[in-house]
């Protein structure tokens, strides 16, 4: 992960809160969504461990209250990826084309994206309390649309003969991957954790 990882997530607080009163910061999230496609064209979900302002958050805030559960698998099956990204998207489409006939358009559309990312925030942080932090980060419409454009770009890599099996790769897996299988797996998100972990260097990019 970066060095300016650990400071993003305040800005969802920022956008989810202040943004009922000031609707103009909903358009970060366009700065935002902006960032992950073009990134996710190279690296796959490598912003959602790196630069993800919500992964920022649930990392770094969420964990101090998360009771760590196991993630259900059936939050990263496409049955649910599937719905969730396309009811979010036909939500967000049909809100911005029924609001661009009123007046102060720019300020209403500004309120769309601080509703999205305060709904989208309220209930990561239920998941991620209950469960592991990172539960919404499994079902994540932006993870979804990462995973289908560049998920087998920038693969995480391991030597195994050097492996010594110890699974402390996994134990520190943010997403709960099985590591061993990792570069078959497009919802890595390249945070990096893994490696720095690794007894015998057998992991790298």
């Amino acid at each position: 992960m970066l060095k300016i990882t650990p400071y993003l997530g305040p800005s969802v607080l920022i956008v989810s809160i202040a943004g009922l009163w000031y609707p103009m910061l909903g358009y970060f999230m366009l700065l935002v969504m902006g960032t992950l496609f073009i990134s996710s064209i190279f690296r796959g979900r490598w912003f959602c461990g790196n630069l993800c302002p919500r992964g920022s958050y649930f990392d770094y805030g969420i964990i101090k209250i998360s009771k760590k559960r196991k993630i259900p698998k059936v939050l990263s099956s496409m049955w649910v990826r599937i719905p969730v990204f396309s009811l979010m998207m036909a939500f967000m489409l049909y809100r911005i084309s029924v609001t661009i006939a009123a007046q102060n358009t720019i300020e209403l559309i500004g309120m769309i994206f601080v509703s999205i990312c305060l709904v989208t925030t309220v209930i990561g942080t239920m998941l991620g309390g209950y469960f592991n932090t990172r539960s919404w980060c499994n079902f994540c419409p932006m993870g979804t649309m990462q995973r289908f454009i560049g998920g087998k770009k920038y693969q995480l890599k391991m030597d195994h003969e050097s492996c010594i099996d110890c699974k402390k790769c996994e134990k520190v897996c943010p997403m709960e991957l099985k590591v061993r299988d990792i570069g078959n797996n497009p919802d890595c998100i390249k945070c990096g954790r893994c490696i720095e972990i690794c007894p015998k260097d057998s992991l790298s990019f």
